[in-house]
């Protein structure tokens, strides 16, 4: 046979050990981009409470479990803040 099947390695773009970590949080950018909304609608639902973000100095990060629960609707019927009652206190 002239050609030979090679499996993808390393030379073709492909790091064999690398392992990304899995982090923590994402940017409201981030969150932004996965829920297709502009950046400045991102950010004000981070500030109603609707979309679950905590504040890390000056800025807003967005804890990936919670973020995911929250989308899911895995949170029970918590809202973004992860109280059992909604924002209105009832």
């Amino acid at each position: 046979m002239p050609f030979e099947l090679r499996q993808a390695g390393p030379w073709m773009g492909e790091a064999a050990s690398e392992v990304k970590p899995v982090r923590a949080v994402y940017t409201v950018k981030e969150v932004a981009a996965m829920l297709s909304l502009s950046v400045s609608s991102a950010y004000a639902l981070v500030r109603a409470g609707q979309i679950p973000a905590e504040r890390l100095g000056r800025r807003w990060v967005v804890p990936r479990s919670r973020f995911h629960a929250w989308l899911d609707g895995a949170a029970g019927g918590l809202s973004a803040t992860g109280t059992d009652s909604p924002r209105g206190g009832w």
